[in-house]
């Protein structure tokens, strides 16, 4: 299965903060939307990286609770790997697995498009196996 195919299910909105947003507020918005990662962009929309909870997690852990109030780009990943639409759940879960990532931002034509989270993934994997499982069962019984 494509990425277009599952953004196509389960849609393409994509939560995003600036760089300077507080990581009490990036946490905020991680919580209200129920989301593992915020995608960071600057003004013209363009990614410049990624802050997920992990990355608060660590923070709290080296910083300490004063680090709240620093602004997200002290902690986000800057270099942010990005799958595109034609890109397959096989190659999404490769990328994931080997660098122990949990979320893809979609770029399409430099703008980004959506993002994929290894909830996605697998939920796309299980209804591929499942489709697979019905076409044999019913050539079997034909």
């Amino acid at each position: 299965m494509k990425v277009s195919q599952i953004l196509k299910s389960k849609g393409s909105s994509v939560v995003t903060a600036p760089p300077h947003v507080s990581i009490r507020d990036a946490a905020r918005e991680l919580k209200r939307h129920g989301i593992g990662a915020l995608v960071i962009t600057d003004e013209t929309g363009q990614v410049v990286g990624i802050v997920s909870e992990r990355d608060i997690v660590n923070a709290v852990a080296d910083l300490g609770e004063e680090c709240k109030e620093l602004p997200v780009e002290r902690i986000m990943t800057r270099e942010v790997l990005t799958c595109g639409l034609d890109d397959t759940t096989d190659k999404l879960m490769e990328i994931m697995t080997e660098r122990r990532m949990r979320h893809l931002p979609v770029v399409h034509e430099g703008k980004l498009a959506g993002i994929i989270s290894i909830g996605d993934v697998v939920k796309s994997r299980i209804d591929e196996i499942a489709f697979e499982a019905e076409q044999m069962k019913m050539y079997i019984g034909s």
